[in-house]
């Protein structure tokens, strides 16, 4: 509809500040006050054509394009990083690692798009099914899983190979964001200890395997979401105090001989060069040996062609020594800054989350990339001991690359409906 309107002179200059405000489009035709509005759906469907777009469409647009690059940056650097480091082994089972993790990849990327375009309050219905499922996949590893260094760690279903542990941390990570989200108002001690019970469950189950790496991954994720999700800071700190009075306690009577020496290697790396602290020794000469461009891609002669590596674990857990010696010092920082620019994009996305709940998914999603992250490239530089845990969306881990997609679908969920309702 177009129609005609005499303003008072000092109303030309507010016209602007109305504009788009009430959906409106104007238009001065002259400084004799002839204004020309233009009112939407009286006329004007095709210069209005945005209104109409759907919800999925713009769900599909809206969504955190920094996040959905830099994660498949991240892992088509890890699929080539695994070609490169398994090149030179001639069995055909190493051959296939590469195109293995591509095609968890590929799935993966499926799960995110799925998880990131439905409502992440879903997950007040969906989480607890989730988390008792990691539970009994917890226990059936207990007595029908495969030992893998020492743990008892992966199942088998069918043509299906996974660690339950993974699903458990990222379904607790879920409940514990409904909990302390719903009993807000509940007493701080009740909190932590019905908190801590959700994490200890799976936790416990996972220290019978025994699998001390994945144990360690709840210690941050659980002080972050305690910290996010209002428990006094009085608590956090005497929890942190206990836990650092119980750790020599814990390493003299809890662990098996292998994890012992473990420590003792990492303490004490001159001690058993050529057994314990070999893989270590080695890692810290591959990567120093990468010097400043690295040695390039699929480089022979290297640590990894040479065998001081260990083949069955350079594509994993030692994914990080690998590309600092083909990739060099350049390759290594390139990296780092690639997981530093995913995980401020979480945080960002935690700033701005719209409830409680959102915030917590993405702290305890960001807390358990971060950790992994930090626990993987220190072990490969002696920064803390050997635990093998896996560098998120870079290492061969499989149904890993799966969970820590699906998990960053849940931030970009976050993001997309932060101003749509449930």
């Amino acid at each position: 509809m177009l129609t005609n309107q005499k303003l008072p002179s000092n109303g030309i200059d507010c016209l602007a500040g109305i504009l788009w405000k009430l959906g409106r489009w104007a238009f001065c035709q002259d400084r004799n006050l002839r204004i020309i509005v233009l009112i939407p759906g009286e006329g004007t469907g095709k210069l209005n054509g945005s209104h109409g777009m759907t919800p999925f469409l713009r769900k599909l647009l809206g969504q955190n394009w920094l996040l959905l690059v830099t994660m498949l940056a991240l892992a088509i650097f890890g699929v080539v990083a695994i070609y490169s480091a398994t090149s030179t082994r001639t069995d055909a089972y190493a051959a296939d690692f590469w195109r293995k993790q591509a095609n968890w990849v590929g799935v993966g990327v499926f799960a995110f798009m799925v998880t990131s375009l439905i409502h992440y309050r879903w997950i007040r219905w969906g989480a607890l099914p989730m988390y008792l499922a990691g539970i009994v996949f917890l226990i059936l590893t207990k007595f029908i899983g495969t030992k893998v260094y020492g743990a008892r760690s992966w199942l088998h279903l069918g043509p299906i190979n996974f660690q339950p542990a993974q699903l458990a941390v990222v379904a607790g990570i879920m409940v514990l964001a409904i909990f302390l989200t719903q009993f807000r108002e509940m007493h701080p001690m009740l909190r932590l200890l019905l908190s801590g019970a959700i994490a200890g469950a799976p936790c416990l189950l996972i220290l019978m395997q025994p699998d001390l790496g994945e144990v360690i991954i709840w210690v941050p994720v659980l002080l972050a979401l305690w910290f996010v999700g209002g428990l006094p800071l009085r608590y956090l700190i005497c929890i942190i105090l206990i836990g650092i009075a119980f750790v020599p306690i814990a390493i003299h009577f809890g662990l098996k001989p292998y994890q012992q020496q473990r420590i003792t290697a990492f303490t004490h790396p001159d001690i058993d060069k050529q057994g314990s602290a070999w893989a270590i020794n080695q890692s810290l000469i591959a990567i120093g040996s990468g010097g400043w461009s690295g040695k390039g891609f699929k480089a022979p002669n290297t640590q990894i062609e040479l065998g001081f590596l260990p083949a069955t674990a350079v594509h994993n857990d030692y994914i990080f020594s690998a590309i600092g010696e083909q990739w060099g010092f350049v390759g290594g920082i390139l990296l780092i800054g690639g997981f530093a620019l995913l995980l401020l994009t979480c945080l960002f996305v935690a700033f701005l989350a719209g409830d409680q709940l959102g915030l917590l998914l993405v702290v305890g999603i960001t807390a358990l990339i971060f950790t992994h992250i930090f626990q993987n490239m220190g072990m490969t530089i002696a920064m803390l001991p050997i635990t093998g845990v896996p560098l998120p969306l870079v290492s061969y881990s499989g149904s890993f690359v799966l969970m820590i997609m699906f998990g960053l679908g849940l931030v970009n969920s976050v993001w997309i409906h932060r101003r749509i309702p449930a």
